[in-house]
C-alpha cells in the first residue's frame, strides 16, 4: 500500500468548510446518535470523525486506522496505528465504517478482502461508505504528466467501482461536490507535497517542472469542483 501523507495537511481537504461539508454528507447517509460506532480506514489527521464526536459526544470515541501516524491528533478519538487488514480481522462491529480515497491505494487482492472484512464487521442496518475520485470530467488542476497519470489512475478507479458492486451487490452512488477555491502558489505548494497518490512516484524534477507549468496554465485564483464519488452499502 502506498504511503500518502499529506493529502490532509493544509489542504482544502483539512479546511473547516470542507470538513463541516463532508460531514453533513456523511451524517445525511447515516443518522448518527450518541451510541453509534464509528470506524475511519485511511484516516490521516482523522479531522472528520473529530468533528463528529465532538458534536455528538459518542458513549465510545470513534476509532480512526491508519498505516501513518501524524503529531497532534485530537483526543476524542482513538487512533490506531495499523493497516485495515489487520484491525479488521479482530472481532468487533461498527455502525458506520468510512473509506476515503484509500482503496484505490491497495492491490486488488486486497481490496477484496477489505471489503468483505468490512461487510462483515458492520452491525445490523450499519453503512459502509466508500469514497473516491469521480472519474468522468474530473476538474482537478493538473499540468501534463499529473493529467497522464491521473487518467490513467481514475481507469483503474472504474475497475474497483466495478469489483466493489460485484462483492457488496447492493449498493448506493451519489456525489459530494465541494467548491474550492485556493492561491495558485498554494496548490503548487500541496504539488510539492506530492498531495495525491499520482505524484508519489514523479521524480523531483517532474515535480517542479510540473509547478513551472501550473504557474502558466491556471489564475492567481485557482477555482474548481472537487467531486468525489459515494458508494453507499447497507448490511
Amino acid at each position: 500500500m502506498k504511503n500518502l501523507k499529506n493529502w490532509d495537511d493544509n489542504t482544502w481537504l483539512s479546511s473547516k468548510k470542507y470538513i463541516k461539508d463532508f460531514c453533513a454528507f456523511v451524517e445525511n447517509k447515516k443518522k448518527l446518535k450518541k451510541d453509534t460506532k464509528i470506524l475511519d480506514i485511511g484516516c490521516g489527521r482523522a479531522r472528520i470523525i473529530s468533528r463528529l464526536a465532538a458534536k455528538y459526544n459518542f458513549k465510545v470515541r470513534p476509532t480512526g486506522i491508519d498505516i501513518i501516524k501524524h503529531k497532534n491528533l485530537d483526543n476524542n478519538i482513538k487512533f490506531i496505528n495499523i493497516s485495515a487488514l489487520k484491525f479488521l480481522k479482530r472481532t468487533r462491529k461498527f455502525d458506520l465504517i468510512l473509506i476515503k480515497q484509500a482503496i484505490h491505494l491497495m492491490s486488488k487482492k486486497n481490496q477484496t478482502i477489505l471489503l468483505k472484512l468490512c461487510k462483515n464487521s458492520l452491525s445490523d442496518k450499519g453503512k459502509l461508505l466508500i469514497f473516491s475520485l469521480k472519474t468522468k470530467n474530473n476538474q482537478i488542476p493538473v499540468f501534463k504528466l499529473f493529467k497522464k497519470k491521473l487518467n490513467r489512475s481514475l481507469k483503474k478507479d472504474e475497475k474497483i467501482f466495478l469489483n466493489i458492486k460485484k462483492i457488496l451487490k447492493n449498493v448506493k452512488i451519489s456525489n459530494f461536490d465541494f467548491k474550492v477555491s485556493l492561491k495558485r502558489s498554494d496548490y503548487i505548494k500541496m504539488i510539492k507535497k506530492r498531495y495525491i497518490s499520482c505524484l508519489l512516484k514523479m521524480k523531483q524534477s517532474e515535480i517542479n517542472s510540473g509547478a513551472d507549468e501550473i504557474k502558466l496554465k491556471y489564475k492567481n485564483q485557482i477555482k474548481f469542483i472537487d467531486s468525489l464519488i459515494c458508494i453507499t452499502f447497507t448490511k
